[in-house]
């Protein structure tokens, strides 16, 4: 819980000072999403990263802390309680490409290139079989594999942070 906590504190801390600017109330709400999360850690299904998890956590702590103290919440807060901000997406996205991008390096060469290829090239299942002299549904049962080894890959790493 310790290795969780190393990992994931900066980030939780960093969205909630973005949210409320004020250095003493992101220090203790961060502790309390920690708090509530090891609480809840049952409830964590994986279908996310674990930092969005503890973002989302810490966002309705922010919010409760608004709402009990007689704050009222901005209105562009108010949407985001239905959809993250586009700011954070782009922020949570870009942190799970650069770990996606790093667990492929790990994938064998001729699956990487066809994830490459598909991804980055945009290109049909047709095409990287020609490119690769391979047929289509070589490279569809090879881009398959690859995802599956990555999606494999992230929950465990998941399971050995918690």
């Amino acid at each position: 819980m310790d290795e969780l906590y190393r990992e994931n504190a900066k980030i939780v801390y960093h969205f909630l000072y973005s949210r409320c600017h004020n250095v003493q109330l992101a220090e203790d709400l961060t502790q309390e999403t920690f708090l509530r999360a090891y609480q809840s850690i049952e409830r964590y299904d994986g279908s996310c990263k674990l930092s969005v998890w503890l973002c989302q956590i810490a966002k309705h702590l922010y919010f409760q802390y608004l709402q009990k103290n007689g704050r009222e919440i901005p209105a562009e807060l108010e949407e985001e309680k239905a959809a993250v901000s586009d700011t954070e997406k782009q922020v949570l996205t870009r942190l799970e490409l650069i770990d996606v991008l790093k667990e492929m390096q790990k994938l064998p060469d001729k699956i990487r290139e066809v994830i490459y290829l598909r991804i980055s090239g945009d290109l049909s299942f047709k095409e990287i079989g020609e490119i690769l002299g391979q047929t289509e549904n070589w490279a569809r049962v090879n881009f398959y594999r690859g995802k599956e080894q990555l999606l494999k890959r992230r929950k465990q790493d998941e399971k050995d942070k918690l």
